[in-house]
């Protein structure tokens, strides 16, 4: 055979909700996504499925060789200014690691990367002082990577989702001319991971000890249930409206974030203007209004195919409707290719 098919290209995502899965025409950009599907976590038998559905004939390894994201618990992203003239020190980086974030470096698989634009940091150089720390234990790592292959899946690429969603966000406030500072939450059981993004990079990160199941007692409080685990069915499923409840479930991580957000105003000058919640499940997407409601700025209702074409990522009508759903931007932010970072003017930058 002289001509071989063009190599389809796919990608995984693993967040606390679902295993959502995309394939697309090529490997590399230009392509035009040509399927969305997603499965439950943590059930085998709907991962093999949505595997076999998703790639209808197997590669020849018996693996589905995939871009992989991945929301691991321990995850690190945060940003920091770094004291330049120290950054060619021998112990500055691990005593930035225990101090700062609290945890070992020689633990972590950590990457360093500029706030910006997302590229490498060069230390050798160190002209740039506000970077991102992103990355994970390295146990876990393994761990992650060994499943993965038990699961069916190759992973050709492990990425931090977070990284992913961010760098996606990031790309379409400047694709979409936007001014305005966004906040984006990343809301698991435990703890909230709290960004403040505009066109221009990463302005700020939190992570704030405060999730969804911190909720939880409050809901059996406030219904007069029996017990936690029954508050716990309650506010997870989709049987009941907590909108006007949401001014109390929220109001401890409220106060969290509107310390987060009063400190950037006060340093910019900038007032945060929309927020953006990407890691709820359905069932809990009443937060997300919640919370914009709480803070008085409106929800971002991300429409990315025109930010996708600049991309040169094209999607079929029929799947227009699925991608409006926030909860792939994490996938999309994957597919994106950012070699030709978009120039942000100077005074947007301002």
């Amino acid at each position: 055979m002289l001509f071989s098919k063009k190599a389809k290209g796919f990608f995984v995502e693993f967040n606390d909700h679902a295993v959502m899965f995309a394939r697309t025409s090529g490997l590399s950009a230009p392509f035009e996504v040509e399927d969305l599907r997603e499965c439950v976590p943590n059930d085998p038998a709907a991962l093999a499925e949505a595997i076999r559905q998703i790639q209808p004939k197997k590669s020849p390894s018996g693996y589905l060789h995939a871009t992989v994201g991945i929301f691991p618990a321990k995850r690190l992203v945060r940003r920091h200014s770094l004291e330049l003239k120290r950054t060619k020190e021998p112990g500055y980086f691990a005593e930035l690691c225990s101090q700062q974030f609290r945890i070992e470096q020689d633990k972590y698989s950590i990457a360093i990367l500029n706030a910006n634009d997302g590229s490498d940091y060069d230390v050798a150089k160190s002209t740039q002082k506000d970077v991102i720390f992103c990355g994970l234990p390295t146990e876990d790592v393994n761990a992650i990577q060994a499943s993965l292959l038990e699961s069916g899946i190759y992973p050709e690429r492990l990425e931090l989702g977070s990284m992913a969603v961010l760098g996606g966000v990031v790309d379409y406030l400047a694709q979409a001319k936007s001014k305005s500072p966004t906040l984006v939450l990343e809301i698991g059981a435990d703890a909230t991971h709290s960004f403040i993004l505009t066109a221009g990079g990463a302005e700020a990160s939190r992570p704030i000890p405060q999730g969804l199941d911190a909720m939880v007692p409050i809901v059996q409080k406030e219904l007069g249930l029996k017990d936690e685990e029954s508050a716990r069915k309650l506010f997870y499923s989709n049987t009941f409206d907590f909108t006007g409840m949401g001014p109390l479930l929220t109001k401890r991580l409220l106060k969290e974030l509107q310390s987060s957000i009063g400190f950037y105003e006060v340093q910019t000058g900038q007032s945060v203007g929309q927020v953006l919640c990407t890691q709820l499940s359905p069932k809990l997407g009443w937060l997300d209004a919640a919370i914009a409601t709480s803070l008085g700025i409106p929800s971002l209702k991300i429409d990315p195919a025109a930010w996708l074409q600049s991309r040169q990522i094209s999607i079929p009508e029929v799947l227009v409707k699925v991608t409006q759903d926030v909860r792939w931007l994490g996938i999309l932010g994957l597919m994106a290719q950012y070699n030709a970072v978009h120039a942000v003017p100077a005074e947007e930058k301002k």
